[in-house]
């Protein structure tokens, strides 16, 4: 083969090497990643941990740096589309615990924060969003990106027939968290309630489907507007509509 042709070869496969993308919701670093570690437009490749990085919704805001080990690092995105170890595409850690509800209208919809990775309500959401977690010590953990949210339940009130549940950097106080099986529980001395596995689920005016601890029986005088649930533990390898 004529060296002119060899070395015509060997560009284009540099330029392909360079050209390529990873798609929607696809690999993108990692150690050991040898393939590309760019998104297609209008997805960012956000760290997940150090073995594994993302194609998630959203554009970065300065162009992505590949480290030593494959992994690329952006700037995060900002709303609700920064990317998390806790993607429900991204592989269950090991240790780790998707949550989930089970029954309509909310039927496969998973624990997460309203803002992903960040300290605010706790909702469900679709399952590409799905947080993990562990309980620990009475702890329910969420694994925000590598750093732990606390689920924290609100103090009862006079009259209050829920209690919102909300993330913080700041380990909750009040209340321990509990699997039965693989449903989550909480209970409190403070606090009396006939099911320590009821839970309501009701969106507020933006749609968010806020989660609150159910203070009176299961399926029984139910909030306006709220739903019923029980929340599970799902440990399949990613989370599942």
């Amino acid at each position: 083969m004529a060296k002119s042709t060899i070395l015509f070869a060997l560009a284009a496969a540099a330029v392909g090497r360079v050209s390529a993308q990873s798609g929607a919701w696809g690999q993108c670093g990692g150690q050991g990643w040898s393939g590309a570690t760019t998104c297609v437009a209008g997805y960012t490749c956000t760290y997940s941990n150090p073995y594994y990085s993302q194609c998630l919704p959203g554009a970065a805001s300065s162009a992505p740096t590949t480290t030593p080990g494959g992994s690329p690092t952006t700037s995060k995105p900002t709303g609700t589309t920064t990317s998390t170890a806790s993607s429900g595409t991204t592989t269950l850690q090991a240790g780790y615990s998707f949550i989930r509800a089970v029954e309509d209208p909310n039927f496969h919809q998973y624990l997460r924060s309203e803002t992903i990775n960040q300290p605010g309500p706790a909702v469900l959401g679709d399952p590409s969003l799905a947080a993990q977690f562990q309980i620990t010590n009475g702890q329910l953990i969420q694994n925000a990106g590598g750093t732990p949210l606390y689920a924290i339940v609100a103090a009862p009130q006079t009259g209050d027939v829920k209690l919102a549940v909300s993330w913080s950097t700041t380990p909750a106080s009040n209340g321990t968290f509990t699997w039965s099986g693989d449903t989550v529980e909480w209970s409190s001395p403070s606090v009396s309630r006939p099911q320590s596995n009821a839970w309501l689920v009701c969106p507020d005016a933006a749609g968010n489907k806020l989660l609150f601890v159910n203070l009176g029986p299961y399926d029984y005088n139910t909030p306006s507007g709220c739903a019923d649930e029980t929340i599970h533990a799902y440990t399949g390898a990613t989370a599942t509509p």
